[in-house]
């Protein structure tokens, strides 16, 4: 049987997401819980794989069991496994899907957030990033909708990864205000290549100085090479945000920091 697991996690303690041979990583401490709580071995599959330091308010997995799970011993099972798993990650929901099913394959959409603040701020300083200086939002916005008819994202892709293509769909780029100092860009697509959101927030930073013009940011997506682009952001403030699927619509809100 095939569950899909619904959790949210503080990256700051783990080198990302994936498995990794000698460092902490989110899947390694839920596969751990998962085979404690029901005693045979047990891997997941995420919808995604975040770096070192980022965050998800809402990420999706999807395991395996030899027997189905009755209501009572998913309730049963989400104790167990935020009992083991410590307080860096929050097992929140274990939803009903198809057999074939797949976290990562079947998602739809994808959706990060990553919050920037415009005043020094002592209770937030780890879930945002401090503009050094007043930021042209407006002009970053207007630069942000190149992104929609943006193909080929080669420009804000890490270098020599096993991807087959840089191309991304992204429907959906802006910043929005949360209140008078903070801020948040939220960028939506079918799928993100690694480094992506934190390249595009770095470069977008230099429209909003007024380092680089709108007609500048369009030549970097142009030039395809990721040195032309602006520098990546810290991991910290970027969470991703929301996962969609055809066959999940009433999935748990998604945490905010």
């Amino acid at each position: 049987m095939r569950y899909f697991l619904q959790l949210a996690y503080n990256g700051a303690p783990f080198h990302g997401w994936q498995v990794q041979p000698n460092a902490p990583s989110v899947q390694a401490a839920i596969e751990r819980a998962l085979t404690l709580a029901l005693r045979c071995p047990t891997g997941i599959v995420g919808a995604g794989r975040t770096d070192t330091g980022v965050n998800a308010s809402m990420m999706l997995a999807h395991f395996d069991t030899p027997e189905p799970l009755t209501p009572e011993r998913r309730e049963s099972l989400l104790r167990q496994l935020n009992a083991i798993v410590g307080n860096d990650i929050a097992l929140l929901a274990i939803h009903d899907v198809p057999g074939e099913a797949h976290a990562r394959f079947d998602a739809t959409s994808r959706t990060y957030h990553y919050y920037v603040t415009t005043t020094r701020n002592p209770f937030i300083y780890n879930s945002y990033w401090r503009a050094p200086v007043n930021l042209d939002f407006e002009l970053m916005n207007r630069a942000a909708l190149i992104l929609l008819e943006t193909i080929d994202f080669t420009s804000f892709s890490k270098l020599h990864t096993d991807v087959k293509t840089n191309n991304c769909r992204v429907t959906h780029a802006a910043w929005h205000r949360l209140d008078t100092d903070r801020w948040v860009f939220e960028i939506t697509a079918d799928r993100f290549l690694r480094n992506m959101v934190r390249a595009v927030v770095g470069t977008l930073v230099e429209v909003g100085r007024h380092k680089m013009t709108i007609e500048e940011f369009s030549h970097v997506i142009e030039r395809r090479d990721r040195c032309a682009a602006g520098t990546s952001m810290p991991p910290h403030p970027l969470y991703l945000h929301r996962v969609e699927y055809p066959y999940l619509p009433s999935l748990l809100p998604a945490y905010e920091p």
